[in-house]
C-alpha cells in the first residue's frame, strides 16, 4: 500500500471506541503515521472544545477541521485559523422552515466554544456541560454574540435519516445539511459547507493532491471525505449508506479499524 502524505480521520464511531477514548493501539498508530512524515488530519462534526479535550488526554495535536468543515482549528495553537459560518439570517429562515414542515423540533446554536439551546430543545452534551447555555427563547438564539459554527435541529420522535430528508426538500439552497449519527440530531452550515471542502482547501494549501490522502469515517457528514480522497475506508460499523457508497471497508472502531490500516501501510504491529 502506498503510503500517504495526509490521514484524515473522523472521531466519533471512527478513530474513537465508543466510550469516547483513544486506544493505546490506536495511538501507537498514529504516532508511527507521524513519525514516518504522514499529517493526520481531524475531520469531525465535533467543535474546537472537544478537540482539545481529546488532546489534553492523549497528547496528539496538529490541524483538525471542526463543526463538519465550518472551522479550521490549530490544535496545538488553540486557535480558529479558518472559518465559514452560517449568516443570522439564513438561520433563521431554515429554523422557520424546518418548524413548519417538522413541528415540534427544537434548535440549538453552535458557535465552536459554546452550545445555546432554546426551550424546546431537549438535547444535551454531557461531556460539554460547562459550555452549555439555555436562552429564554427561540427568538434569543438569533442574538446569540458570536458567530454561527451550526444550527442544530433535534428531534426526539423523529428519524435522523428522515430529518435530513425533509430539511433538503423544504429549505433547498439555504443551507447545507448533513448527520453525524446523533439521535434525531440535524446538523446544518452554511451552504457549500462539508468536510471535503475544508480538507481540500487545506490540502491545496499543503500541496497536496487528492491521491495523496487516506480517509476515514462512519456517518454520512463523512461521505464527502471518503470520496474526496485518493483512498477511502468506511469502518464496519458505518451507516448503511455509507458501506453501500464507499468500496473500502476496514474493522469497526471498538476493534481499531483505523490502527488496522495504517499498520498494514507501515509494516508495524
Amino acid at each position: 500500500m502506498v503510503r500517504p502524505q495526509l490521514i484524515a480521520t473522523d472521531l466519533d464511531g471512527t478513530l474513537l471506541r465508543s466510550d469516547g477514548t483513544l486506544s493505546a493501539r490506536t495511538l501507537r498508530a498514529l504516532r508511527t503515521a507521524t513519525d514516518a512524515g504522514a499529517e493526520v488530519v481531524f475531520v469531525t462534526a465535533r467543535p474546537p472544545r472537544f478537540v482539545d479535550a481529546l488532546a489534553t488526554a492523549t497528547g496528539v495535536v496538529g490541524t483538525a477541521v471542526c463543526s463538519n468543515g465550518a472551522l479550521v482549528y490549530d490544535v496545538e495553537a488553540r486557535t480558529v485559523t479558518t472559518s465559514r459560518t452560517l449568516p443570522v439570517q439564513a438561520a433563521r429562515r431554515v429554523a422557520a422552515a424546518l418548524s413548519r414542515a417538522l413541528p415540534g423540533v427544537g434548535f440549538a446554536v453552535e458557535t465552536g466554544h459554546q452550545v445555546f439551546f432554546e426551550p424546546g430543545c431537549g438535547l444535551r452534551f454531557t461531556e460539554n456541560s460547562e459550555a452549555e447555555l439555555t436562552v429564554p427563547s427561540l427568538t434569543d438564539l438569533w442574538m446569540v454574540d458570536a458567530p454561527i459554527a451550526q444550527l442544530l435541529a433535534w428531534s426526539a420522535r423523529l428519524d435522523t435519516d428522515l430529518l435530513l430528508a425533509v430539511a433538503e426538500e423544504s429549505v433547498g439552497g439555504e443551507a447545507q445539511f448533513t448527520h453525524s449519527g446523533g439521535r434525531g440530531l440535524l446538523e446544518i452550515s452554511a451552504p457549500g459547507v462539508t468536510k471535503a471542502g475544508a480538507l481540500s482547501a487545506l490540502c491545496a494549501e499543503r500541496g497536496v493532491a487528492a491521491s495523496e490522502v487516506i480517509a476515514f469515517g462512519d456517518m454520512p457528514n463523512d461521505l464527502t471525505i471518503l470520496k474526496w480522497a485518493g483512498t477511502g475506508y468506511a469502518m464496519a460499523n458505518a451507516h448503511p449508506a455509507v458501506l453501500s457508497a464507499v468500496e473500502r471497508h476496514t474493522a469497526s472502531n471498538e476493534e481499531d479499524g483505523v490502527a488496522d490500516v495504517i499498520e498494514r501501510i507501515y509494516g508495524a504491529s
